[in-house]
């Protein structure tokens, strides 16, 4: 009788004789091979050791066939470790064997890829393989490194499409060597489209470079190009000029937002009906494309996009409510997008104030970043028209306030004790005193949790988005067993990041623990406890992972080596990681070797700039390290690497250094970059220093200086503005761009100066009215203060005009309705002829 460990989280009626041991310990039943299909995908890696071949080899084909094999599904990693268990049984790896394994091959090591598996049974069990979903990037290189030595050549469409799932295992230069016509035939290929969906974004970008370096017109790369590649395509590409691709093909690619904004204009003038653009395609609307809408359609717009549920950005937003009470404010709020309702006032609502803050609560937070006035405005309005004057909330007011009590300060998480833990447990983050209640409330002990030291796995689950603000102290006295179980089973759905599932296991150690004393016989590093997961809750102290790191076997240090991408996703703690690197130190006193290189990323923040100068890095390497968010130094010194060893910083790698860290570039490496490898790159330099968004605009205007002419020309350089001249400035404000205030208040400050009120009312059109909330801010105050300065500027006859103006919208926290809102605030020589040319 084999001794069966079943997933604690499946509470599945076991068909088989059980002991009466606990859920969550072993369970000892019936053989495995007597388990329906069903109940092997809840199996543990203990309960499969002690198999023979034969029994291993057709539990690991069932299990290939009859689990879901999905990253979020409970018990997803546990299906991986029973699979590496098995094949660690066998010998033989026949193509047949190999076909036969369906998704248990990812239980398939790197070292057994490597070693075991002759070329020839590799290629003969492709078709097999190449179905496979989920290989790791080391799996699929080590397989696809095998098949090319061995002379597997990709000739054709066909022979790439072959490689099905695997295909991630070509590095940047494998793919840039193909020729156009290949990859062209290979993406029209069903299969093989799908199959590109999980690459990683640098090998999407060149499969996409390569299919437009071969096709003559956009409207005929939107055609072609499969969905799956579609939001990779660099937006300069999808400027169409007179020939539009056919409307059915916009709408079933998922574009991004700043992708469908390159077409949104043309899309509109074309289609008289509204209704028949896709989602995708109307979160590409701008206010750079009001003239294109029409005034008289923007009412329709905004119902179709409240019928399609299409998200848009807090920009967007702004412009949009300003269109469509310009004839006045709507009494259906109902039938617009929900979002707008973050821009408005109860007064403003035909409804009660009740249903208009339920509403409210069901809306995008995230349109408002975290210190936006609009935010506390909102609550202040829903704590008013709930009618609660003290600090404490009832769970009936807490589900009204939705999202809102997010934003509720900690005298009032104090003051309601457990009612909000499971809706604050639904924010993303926390201020500091936030954090502070919600410690002292949990601590207590006085909810329906209990205290700390009575909690179970299921207690983390429903508090999983506090976890990362319980603190040693909490987390010190959750019993260790709750912990581990949470780990295993509850984890997965937890949207933790690996640093803060880390926090949790670091709190495993008690205050005071025995200094480890050599590595004890049952913690000795195996293939399986590298498999598993939970492999750092094993070694507390740290010092017991440095006392078994230093025994490990020559053949288990290698296992090590070659899965060491997946065992560093592990949660290790801080002072793990660093015996980590101690370890990787020792192995590799030269310099990491690339292989390495690529799954250092969680050792990133231990490592200095000097250790990252040794390192010889290509461009997949500078991509895979951008990607975990370094610091900004060690990304500096990863940047300064690659240019040092003579790459280029060319489309790829500017997309891999992204917005986040293009301001590190120093002016000679910006000026190493050409404005053709700008034009496929997706940047915003607008945070950067003035230096960096001079040079960078210069290169975007040339990079851009075929669509000059073009209404798509402000979407392409708007990301650069900031670095524009006045006089570019100028010749923009004739152009009827409709400048977000955001964007406007961004630009070169000295360009700013030079411009007049009327190029200032050319460039914000119909955002004007928004410069009031500016009045009092820089740059509009300099700006306004400059104007006065010459009053002889504004026509005389304008002056008294513009004192008789009372009415004017406006976007404000007031209520829409009020009159005479903002523009009063305006100095009046300034509003005349800005209000008077406006709204004539």
């Amino acid at each position: 009788m084999s001794e069966l460990h079943f997933n604690p989280v499946s509470f599945l009626p076991l068909p088989v004789q059980c002991s009466n041991s606990p859920v969550n310990e072993s369970a000892v039943c019936a053989s495995v091979q007597s388990l329906p299909d069903r109940f092997l995908c809840y199996l543990s890696p203990g309960a499969v050791a002690n198999l023979s071949r034969e029994e291993a080899l057709g539990v690991a084909q069932r299990l290939g066939r009859s689990c879901p094999w999905s990253k979020e599904m409970p018990g997803a990693s546990l299906e991986l470790q029973v699979a590496s268990s098995l094949l660690r049984n066998l010998e033989d790896f026949s193509p047949a064997v190999l076909a036969g394994l369906g998704q248990a091959a990812l239980g398939l090591s790197v070292s057994r890829i490597q070693e075991n598996i002759p070329e020839e049974d590799l290629e003969a069990a492709l078709p097999a393989l190449g179905r496979v979903q989920g290989w790791r990037n080391e799996q699929a290189r080590a397989v696809v490194n095998k098949l090319l030595q061995s002379g597997y050549q990709i000739l054709d469409g066909q022979s790439l499409a072959e490689l099905g799932t695997l295909v991630g295992g070509l590095n940047s230069s494998a793919l840039w060597s193909l020729s156009p016509e290949v990859v062209l035939e290979a993406i029209q290929l069903p299969a093989f489209a799908q199959h590109v969906d999980t690459l990683p974004c640098a090998l999407k970008r060149i499969l996409v470079e390569k299919v437009s370096s071969s096709v003559a017109r956009p409207a005929e790369l939107v055609r072609l190009i499969p969905s799956t590649l579609a939001s990779s395509i660099p937006k300069s590409l999808l400027v169409f000029g007179e020939e539009m691709p056919n409307l059915q093909d916009l709408n079933n690619k998922p574009w991004t937002r700043e992708q469908a904004a390159m077409f949104f204009s043309d899309v509109v003038k074309a289609e008289p009906d509204l209704s028949r653009l896709s989602q995708s395609v109307l979160q590409g609307f701008t206010c750079a494309a009001a003239g294109a809408v029409g005034a008289e359609r923007f009412q329709e717009l905004a119902r179709v996009m409240r019928k399609k549920e299409v998200r848009l950005g807090q920009d967007q937003l702004s412009c949009l409510l300003r269109m469509v009470t310009l004839h006045g404010i709507p009494q259906d709020w109902d039938t617009y997008p929900q979002d707008l309702l973050l821009f408005l006032s109860p007064s403003d609502y035909a409804g009660n104030c009740s249903q208009f803050f339920i509403n409210v609560g069901k809306a995008n937070e995230d349109v408002l970043p975290r210190e936006a006035p609009q935010r506390q405005q909102l609550l202040l309005e829903a704590l008013e028209c709930l009618g609660i004057p003290g600090t404490q909330i009832n769970q009936t007011n807490a589900e009204m306030l939705g999202w809102l009590v997010c934003e509720l300060d900690g005298d009032y998480i104090r003051s309601s004790g457990g009612t909000l833990l499971k809706d604050l447990s639904q924010c993303g983050s926390f201020l500091p005193e936030q954090e502070e209640a919600i410690r002292d409330i949990l601590s207590s002990g006085n909810t329906i949790f209990g205290p700390p030291s009575a909690w179970s796995a299921f207690t983390l689950s429903e508090l999983s988005g506090l976890i990362p603000v319980l603190g040693p102290s909490i987390l010190q006295q959750i019993p260790k067993k709750a912990v581990t179980t949470w780990l295993r089973n509850f984890a997965w759905d937890s949207h933790l990041s690996r640093e803060e599932v880390a926090t949790v296991v670091g709190g495993l150690l008690p205050r005071r623990h025995k200094r480890a004393e050599g590595c004890p016989a049952d913690l000795e590093i195996t293939k399986t406890m590298l498999d598993d997961e939970l492999m750092p809750t094993n070694y507390m102290p740290e010092e017991l992972l440095r006392a078994c790191l230093q025994n490990i076997s020559v053949e288990n240090d290698l296992y090590l080596e070659n899965e060491l991408s997946k065992i560093l996703t592990y949660p290790f703690s801080n002072p793990q990681l660093a015996v980590l690197k101690e370890y990787l130190d020792k192995r590799y006193p030269d310099g990491y070797p690339e292989k390495v290189l690529s799954a250092v990323g969680p050792l990133l923040p231990l490592l200095s700039p000097e250790e990252i100068s040794t390192w010889n890095m290509t461009g997949d390497t500078l991509a895979a390290l951008l990607k975990t968010q370094p610091s900004d130094s060690l990304a500096s010194a990863v940047i300064k690497r690659y240019v040092e060893l003579g790459n280029a910083l060319n489309a790829t790698a500017l997309d891999a250094i992204g917005t986040k860290y293009v301001c590190l570039l120093n002016a000679t490496e910006l000026k190493a970059i050409n404005p053709s490898s700008l034009k496929l790159a997706s940047l915003n330099p607008s945070a950067c220093s003035q230096e960096t968004k001079n040079i960078l605009y210069q290169k975007a205007k040339e990079a851009f200086s075929d669509q000059h002419h073009s209404p798509a020309y402000y979407e392409l350089i708007l990301p650069y503005l900031g670095g524009a001249p006045a006089a570019d400035l100028k010749v923009l404000s004739k152009d009827d761009v409709n400048m977000n205030m955001s964007t406007f208040v961004t630009l070169r400050r000295d360009s700013l100066m030079l411009l007049t009120p009327g190029e200032v009312q050319g460039l914000l059109g119909v955002q004007l009215p928004q410069l009031a909330q500016w009045q009092s801010r820089a740059p509009v105050r300099e700006w306004l203060a400059l104007q006065k300065q010459d009053k002889e500027k504004l026509p005389t006859d304008q002056k008294t005009t513009a004192i008789q103006m009372s009415h004017v919208k406006a976007m404000s926290s007031a209520p829409l309705g009020t009159v005479a809102m903002v523009f009063h605030l305006l100095p009046a020589l300034l509003l005349s002829f800005l209000t008077v040319s406006i709204l004539s």
